[in-house]
């Protein structure tokens, strides 16, 4: 059902007659034409759907939410898998129902295979083995070739981690920066007289673009916004639904009641006197800091957590967003 939807991101990954892949959607009718063997459907983002899926994330808050980032299951008949590859972030492999074997070798020169649609390992040798049973898991660190091929039908939940690439983070701070405000500085060239050479790049120009980009600076607090904001900004399939909500005084009557739970969709972090909820930074309301922080740390919390009424507001527009 969840690969049905467009919300989810799923692939269906098929190893014969040749390695093909084939992204979601995908409908009910599409599994009734699949072989018995050799085949797999991937699903991330399962915490993202079912709270036990986010409840068995959340198991895995021994690192910082900043680098804890999905679940991912891999249902898959005998035989089947995504062929040897190697993840650029660390992984745990929790196995569910069935078994599978997974087949290791650590970091070295990877060569992939050309033409594939899949970064596949071209010279992958395996120098340990396992097979997983229900309840077994196997840690992998990032650059460690693996190869899992399912022993029967077999479910497997991939806890993957956040490991921001430098070209990622660059890409976001300039964006960044650009929406903070660069210098408006133009180009002028007063007195400038005729050229021998109009092919040849400005010196007046290459002196203009080397001043305003000096005048462009960032201190380590711009660098800790931009990460929280880049770190909680929903991923694209993510949509979240505005809803109603009740009056100030009824809700918190529900406040007091109920407390109140993070949707699993959303990503809450706390730096300092700043918030981060789902790519938008806050200033945390005085007195408000505790609360948030339990909200962050556990989310949720009770109509007896200290400072949570400083936090009515913002709870109350989050509510509002679907958050």
């Amino acid at each position: 059902d969840l690969c049905a939807r467009d919300d989810s991101e799923a692939r269906h990954i098929k190893q014969r007659p040749s390695w093909q892949v084939r992204s979601g959607p995908l409908n009910h009718t599409h599994w009734k034409r699949q072989p018995k063997t050799h085949w797999t459907v991937l699903l991330n983002g399962l915490n993202l759907h079912l709270p036990e899926a986010d409840a068995l994330l959340r198991r895995f808050a021994f690192v910082p939410y900043s680098r804890l980032d999905d679940i991912m299951v891999s249902y898959a008949v005998d035989g089947g898998g995504v062929g040897a590859h190697v993840d650029s972030y660390d992984v745990f492999l929790l196995q569910g129902p069935g078994q599978r074997r997974w087949r290791i070798a650590p970091p070295t020169q990877w060569r992939y295979v050309d033409g594939a649609p899949l970064r596949l390992l071209e010279n992958f040798q395996p120098t340990e083995e396992f097979v997983l049973d229900p309840g077994d898991m196997l840690y992998l660190p990032p650059g460690w070739g693996h190869e899992g091929t399912a022993i029967g039908t077999c479910w497997t939940y991939s806890i993957g981690f956040r490991a921001p690439a430098g070209e990622e983070l660059s890409a976001a701070f300039l964006d960044y920066l650009h929406a903070r405000g660069l210098p408006r500085t133009l180009f002028r060239d007063p007195g400038r007289t005729a050229t021998r050479h109009p092919g040849t790049l400005d010196p007046r120009m290459i002196r203009f673009t080397e001043q305003t980009l000096s005048q462009i600076r960032w201190k380590r607090a711009d660098a800790a916004r931009l990460l929280g904001i880049f770190l909680t900004e929903p991923k694209a399939q993510v949509v979240f639904t505005p809803r109603t909500i009740a009056p100030v005084s009824r809700f918190m009557q529900q406040l007091k009641r109920h407390g109140i739970v993070l949707d699993p969709r959303t990503q809450l972090l706390v730096h300092a006197s700043t918030g981060f909820i789902n790519g938008e930074a806050f200033a945390i309301p005085r007195g408000a800091r505790q609360a948030l922080q339990i909200l962050a740390d556990q989310r949720r919390v009770n109509a007896k957590t200290t400072g949570l009424a400083h936090l009515t507001s913002s709870l109350r527009d989050w509510m509002a967003a679907g958050f």
